[in-house]
């Protein structure tokens, strides 16, 4: 992967770009692209009237005007509210507080199982992002059934999925350096090379970030300065005071932050992505406690890669981090819109069930509709215990009256009973 660059350019140059800003084909690229943000690499590809570092000079002439300025210890950041990211933002306070809170308040006793669910989907993809060779479907088992994780990868996703669980009860805490200590040693527990390193900031500059071809991506800060930056960066999070920042924004630009102070020999990015969503709780934004958004960025991680890349080579514009993380929140939330329709059908198909069945309750009858869509499935009662969020003898209780109705035959393995579905009682 070839570094992205910012060409250098002479006030000739300058001079030269101006006199096309007459030209109405030349102005209108260059505020076509400048509406999609796009970083030079992506610029000098494109078919254009003139040679294309004269439109990017006018780009950032006109991106300029709009610019707004954020200084974080030495670092200047930088970035654009395009109209885009307003959209999505009225989206995202719109759905956050209006139309999709109806539809998850028709599916209130679902509210404890859709939660758990978002929670194992974000632990599983943050990790896979970060390499874990788990599937979904196998990590998803572990995490129901509450089984040990076998090896490294499984052990980052379960930790992931306790972490993100405790999130959810201390969003209301300030955030410092203990807290973030506490949070990466949740994340890294039994996973690094160097046990010591679990909750410790790094205490050397042997830390760069990669490409898969060796060359030097990101240099973090002297790692004498960690601690410092760290105190700076929670007195960010925490104080709203003076400029405002957009939560959402800000959030993003926390995430940022965090991946640039780079203060862990490892975990640096699972630690950014849980900051953001405890961030987001905290400022009562309660979708995300019912979003994946690591899952919409594992499936671009190439651009989520390169976002960063692009805004530490265009002087520190966050404009393209923001254009990215933006687009992954508002993937997320179309996904919950999408999952909200699709159960509020099996409800009703659960309905079904339990009227056309003697004895049942909802929630049985759910357990019946999720086997019918997996039958050579055995489910064990930890496995509904978790997915339900119910006490073990409550889960015990399902299964074995399922049992008796005819629905499930049971059977030993060692000492735990594993359940299978026997079809309808009506087929």
């Amino acid at each position: 992967m070839k570094l992205p660059r910012i060409p250098e350019y002479s006030e000739d140059d300058a001079k030269k770009a101006w006199e096309y800003a007459e030209n109405y084909e030349i102005m209108d690229a260059v505020f076509r692209y400048n509406n999609k943000y796009l970083h030079w690499e992506e610029l000098k590809y494109r078919e254009l009237p003139v040679d294309p570092l004269y439109v990017w000079i006018l780009m950032k002439i006109f991106r300029n005007r709009e610019m707004k300025y954020l200084f974080f210890d030495e670092l200047r950041l930088k970035y654009n509210l395009l109209d885009d990211f307003l959209e999505k933002l009225h989206y995202l306070d719109k759905s956050a507080a209006g139309s999709i809170s109806s539809g998850l308040d028709s599916m209130s006793r679902d509210r404890d199982k859709f939660i758990i669910n978002s929670l194992m989907e974000e632990a599983i993809a943050s990790s896979q992002i970060e390499g874990a060779a788990v599937t979904r479907k196998i990590a998803k088992q572990m995490l129901r059934e509450k089984r040990k994780p076998v090896n490294k990868d499984e052990r980052m996703i379960l930790n992931n999925y306790l972490t993100m669980k405790e999130i959810t009860t201390i969003k209301n805490r300030e955030l410092t350096p203990d807290l973030i200590l506490h949070i990466h040693a949740s994340i890294t527990r039994n996973t690094l090379d160097n046990p010591e390193d679990e909750g410790r900031f790094r205490d050397n500059n042997e830390i760069r970030v990669f490409d898969q071809s060796g060359n030097v991506l990101h240099t973090p800060p002297d790692f004498k300065k960690v601690e410092e930056l760290i105190g700076k960066f929670c007195e960010f999070a925490n104080n709203d005071e003076g400029q405002f920042i957009h939560p959402v924004i800000k959030g993003i630009i926390l995430h940022y932050l965090m991946g640039y102070i780079h203060p862990f020999n490892d975990g640096n990015g699972r630690c950014a992505r849980s900051i953001f969503y405890w961030y987001m709780l905290r400022k009562d934004y309660w979708l995300f406690e019912y979003m994946a958004v690591s899952r919409a960025i594992k499936d671009t991680t190439g651009q989520y890669k390169m976002a960063y890349q692009y805004t530490e080579s265009d002087e520190n514009d966050l404009t393209y981090f923001i254009r990215y993380n933006l687009s992954a929140v508002k993937t997320a939330v179309d996904n919950i819109q999408k999952y909200i329709e699709k159960k509020q059908k099996e409800n009703k198909q659960a309905l079904k069930i339990l009227q056309e069945s003697d004895g049942l309750n909802l929630r049985q009858a759910d357990i019946i509709k999720s086997l019918i869509k997996d039958p050579d499935k055995p489910v064990t009662i930890k496995e509904i215990m978790e997915t339900y969020h119910i006490a073990y003898g409550t889960a015990r209780k399902d299964l074995f009256h399922l049992e008796r109705s005819g629905y499930l035959h049971k059977q030993m393995s060692g000492k735990e009973y594993y359940f299978i579905f026997q079809g309808l009682k009506n087929q």
